[in-house]
This record gives C-alpha cells, sequence and structure tokens, in this order.
C-alpha cells in the first residue's frame, strides 16, 4: 500500500507582521533573533502536524547584512507515526504497525534547517533563494511501504511589500516518507495586509501542492488560509481558519490517503490560535 503524505508544517519564511522590534544583538556579522510560539495546533500548507493537539515552537534565525541567513526550527508533532499502515476498515497506525514485541517507529520531533539569500533589488522588493532540510529524529524500524521522512527542499521566493510569492521543490529522492517522490512542489502565495495604524494584520493565503512519481496523484491538493494577527509588546496573537482539498480515502473507500489512524482527514476546515513571542 502506497503510503499518504503529511506534510511537515513549520511555517518558515512566512511574511512578518509590521511593527517596531528591538534592535538584534550582531555576532560575527549576523544579526541574532528568534521566536517561541505556543499554539492549538501545528498547520503548515493546510494540513495538521499534531492532529489537532497543541504545539510548541521555536525558532534561531541569524541574517547577515550582506544578505545571507540560516535559521534552526523545531517543533512537536505526530503526522509520521498517526499514518495509517493499513485499510481505513482495520487502521494501524505506522507507530506500532506490527504484532507485539515487533519493531515500531517513533517521530515525535520536527526539526528545521534552512538558509539562503535575500536580495532587495529595488524598493519594497525582495528575492529569496535558500534551501531547507526537514529532519524527524526518531527511529524507523518498521516502515513497510513508506520511506523516512528526512526531506530536503530548494525555494525560491518573490516579496513585494505585504504580499509574496514563493516556490518550493523537493530535491532528495522521497518527500516526507513518500517513495520516489523527487520533484514535488509547494506554490505559496501569502498577504500580511496591516489595517491602517491599527496593530492589526489581515492574513490570506493559498497554495497548491504537486505531487510527482508515479501513483502519487492522489496526493495533490490545495489548502487556503484566512486569520488575523494583533502584534502587542512583543507578542504576536493570531487567529486562522484553514482548510484543505485533501482526499480522505482513495476511490475503493479504504485505501487511506488523508486520513489518519485515527479516522481522520488531517486537512479538511480547522481553526487555530496561536500566541508568538520574539526577540
Amino acid at each position: 500500500m502506497r503510503p499518504p503524505l503529511l506534510l511537515p508544517l513549520f511555517g518558515a519564511l512566512t511574511l512578518p507582521l509590521l511593527g517596531e522590534a528591538p534592535v538584534p544583538p550582531v555576532v560575527l556579522g549576523f544579526a541574532v533573533t528568534g521566536s517561541a510560539t505556543l499554539g492549538t495546533q501545528y498547520i503548515f500548507r493546510g494540513l495538521t502536524q499534531t492532529d489537532g493537539q497543541p504545539m510548541v515552537q521555536a525558532e534561531l534565525d541569524l541574517a547577515h547584512g550582506a544578505g545571507w541567513y540560516v535559521s534552526l526550527a523545531g517543533s512537536n508533532i505526530s503526522w509520521f507515526t498517526d499514518q495509517n499502515a493499513n485499510t481505513a476498515a482495520h487502521p494501524v497506525s505506522l507507530g506500532s504497525p506490527g504484532p507485539l514485541g515487533a519493531k515500531s517507529n517513533s517521530a515525535g520531533t520536527e526539526v528545521d534547517v534552512f538558509g539562503g539569500y535575500k536580495w532587495g533589488f529595488a524598493k519594497d522588493w525582495t528575492l529569496d533563494l535558500g534551501l531547507c532540510r526537514y529532519l524527524y529524529p526518531g527511529t524507523y524500524g518498521n516502515l513497510g511501504a513508506f520511506r523516512n521522512p528526512h526531506t530536503t527542499e530548494a525555494y525560491m521566493g518573490l516579496t513585494y511589500s505585504w504580499a509574496s510569492l514563493k516556490v518550493s521543490r523537493v530535491i532528495s529522492a522521497c518527500a516526507f516518507g513518500v517513495s520516489a517522490s523527487q520533484g514535488t512542489t509547494y506554490v505559496d502565495l501569502s498577504l500580511a495586509i496591516p489595517l491602517g495604524e491599527s496593530g492589526w494584520t489581515a492574513l490570506a493565503h493559498g497554495g497548491r501542492t504537486s505531487y510527482a512519481g508515479s501513483g502519487n496523484t492522489l496526493l495533490t491538493y490545495s489548502d487556503y488560509k484566512v486569520g488575523l494577527a494583533k502584534e502587542l509588546r512583543g507578542y504576536t496573537f493570531a487567529l486562522a481558519a484553514t482548510n484543505a482539498g485533501t482526499k480522505a480515502r482513495a476511490a475503493d473507500n479504504d485505501t487511506p490517503v488523508y486520513e489518519n489512524a485515527l479516522g481522520r482527514n488531517i486537512g479538511k476546515g480547522r481553526v487555530t490560535f496561536t500566541l508568538t513571542k520574539s526577540f
């Protein structure tokens, strides 16, 4: 059985909210900043990474005045072991896909390492080129048709003021545990529109995931987001609604696509609240 893909949902390189920020410390020419986030769940590319459960995230960023940057981010997850390794009628979690005492799988943490170059080539315009490596520390002793989820993406982004367009392409052999899926792409159009001098920001997003590889077309989908954010004394509060056009099951109504072992389609309509502190 071909495994479904549950994309990692850590939001790297999203549009910043407008507002004043303290001057960051500088080390070897790199400005050092970071953030910590609490949320009701972990959503990225329209999919929940924690099956609707709370998440804790942290990110550390180093940015050079010449345009180079590197970042390290981490979050709790459950998407990999939540996947259904059997059929919808007889679901079996990928965490323990074998009989009692058999080898199991575990992956409760995501670590993202990404870096690149940003070029401000005109007023309010920025070109961003980089690489991102998604890592999932854990044990993978009984994967069956699944593959190790570690994934590498190359990306290119173009930002004008409060709008951005970004294209990411998987350059590793497999994309997030799906066999022979090199070349999978994600196109992301995001808006973060400041609402006058109120401190509120309107958020809107549309994305399209297109899977490469024979037999992976069922995984292709579009996702959308609308929301509001408010920055107050160094904290950012955000409330967003998301939805993804993900198929729960294949045409036989028994092969899971985006339905996990708990019987839930991880892309369908969700509302998420997050609180972020920047430092």
